[in-house]
């Protein structure tokens, strides 16, 4: 028996193994040293292991850049009188038409429409704000506690049918529910009592917006809140119900505080879009209630850019509401941090 093969005492095992390797590397055959993987990968064996995925995703990157931030350099036009028709080309009509500085961001602050367009557009957030984001979280719980397969899958189906219909078809719903000739104004007729036309009114019209956007959309939000409750462990569930706690205790300590990282980051992605509530579908009701009550900062940007082709005005009144929406993000992101969540993205 060779001496490479009688066995060794767990104790010279022990010893041997523990024995510490040079920091040259190993030596194998032949006296030559190998290499020790330090644990990372260079950036070139990393783009060869995922070249079929990055040539996969260069499609969507590049419709980003086209769409997304080559615009951003047209913010320009905001400090310029820009005039389109100098040039059939629009690089060309922006280099060549004059500069103005910041006349038009002036303009803008002496104006007193463009003041009433902030004015609705913040209310309309605060309205969205409290009364559409809880509805999703609502929903998704309630939908989450449907034992019955069948029943859930039909609850869901329903729910997200509107998400699909076109604005255009959501106010026409509307129009037949609530016009002056509609369903409930006829009701209110046939009973003794003067119909109402809330589809008209102004005072009533930001609650109507409010009501469009929930019917419409609160059954696609409850998505995200799905697929957060699908990733709770059933063991924490049966752990609280055996310490004794009910069906609302179960769903305070343990389902919401699953929801809270989703809650926390849709609730900064809402913050950063407040401005924007909804152009299509208020542009499609301006005229009915008229620009006093309806005009947010996405209609005024059309109106005056679009049908008064003061582009460069527009322009300004564009840029003012993208960096007060960047600021709103960031903020909104600190406070989740503070809140020890992640929000958009890590510290």
């Amino acid at each position: 028996m060779s001496h490479s093969t009688v066995p060794r005492s767990r104790a010279e095992a022990d010893e041997t193994d523990k024995t510490p390797v040079a920091s040259g590397g190993a030596t194998g055959p032949g006296g030559k040293k190998r290499k020790r993987s330090s644990g990372k990968l260079s950036l070139r064996i990393r783009f060869r292991r995922d070249r079929v995925l990055l040539l996969m995703t260069l499609p969507a990157v590049a419709l980003l850049l086209l769409f997304n931030y080559l615009p951003i350099l047209g913010n320009v036009v905001a400090f310029q009188d820009y005039d389109p028709y100098i040039s059939d080309n629009g690089i060309v009509s922006i280099l060549h038409s004059p500069w103005v500085g910041l006349e038009n961001f002036q303009r803008l602050f002496e104006d007193s429409a463009f003041w009433s367009a902030v004015q609705n557009t913040l209310v309309l957030f605060f309205l969205q704000l409290v009364l559409y984001f809880p509805i999703p979280i609502g929903l998704a719980l309630l939908i989450n506690s449907v034992v019955r397969p069948r029943v859930r899958a039909v609850s869901q189906a329903i729910l997200y049918l509107p998400h699909f219909f076109s604005w255009v078809l959501v106010i026409a719903v509307f129009q037949q529910l609530f016009g002056g000739a509609g369903i409930l104004s006829q009701l209110l007729r046939q009973h003794g009592y003067d119909g109402i036309d809330i589809m008209t009114d102004p005072e009533t019209f930001k609650f109507l917006i409010t009501a469009q956007s929930v019917w419409k959309d609160a059954g696609w939000g409850i998505i995200v809140f799905l697929a957060a409750l699908a990733s709770v462990n059933p063991d924490l569930y049966e752990a609280a119900a055996m310490d004794g706690a009910n069906r609302w205790r179960r769903m305070w300590h343990v389902t919401l505080p699953a929801l809270r990282p989703v809650i926390a980051l849709l609730l900064v992605l809402r913050v950063g879009d407040a401005l924007t509530v909804g152009f299509e579908q208020i542009l499609l009701q301006r005229d009915a209630v008229g620009p006093g009550a309806s005009e947010v900062l996405d209609t005024f940007v059309w109106w005056n850019g679009v049908r008064n082709q003061d582009f460069g005005y527009a322009a300004a009144a564009g840029l003012i509401k993208g960096v007060i929406s960047l600021g709103l993000v960031l903020v909104a992101n600190k406070v989740a941090h503070l809140m020890g969540e992640q929000g958009v993205y890590k510290k």
